[in-house]
């Protein structure tokens, strides 16, 4: 089953996000092709990480939730709120 998982960051935490960042893109390698497509949010300016959005497989929400609470930046503190939900592709070939 596919899911999202939308992370939004603390205000003033972007030394964390750049500090935590290569522990978490090697969270993310290890999730293998079940890692659909990941990548930050970006503040109003079009440039300043605000967030994350994944899109993965997963077995169930319940272990959605798990993993994406288990990424080293949630581990860090950065992320103020995490939204994660089944999520069903239905146009494009992104996945």
């Amino acid at each position: 089953m596919l899911f999202i998982a939308h992370c939004t960051d603390k205000a003033d935490h972007l030394q964390v996000r750049l500090d935590t960042r290569p522990d978490h893109l090697e969270f993310l390698k290890a999730k293998g092709q079940a890692l659909k497509l990941a990548g930050p949010t970006l503040d109003a300016d079009g440039e300043t990480p605000a967030g994350s959005l994944l899109i993965f497989e997963d077995a169930d929400l319940d272990t959605a939730k798990a993993w994406v609470a288990e990424d080293p930046y949630a581990a860090a503190g950065l992320f103020e709120n995490v939204i994660v939900k089944p999520w069903k592709h239905a146009i494009g070939d992104g996945i």
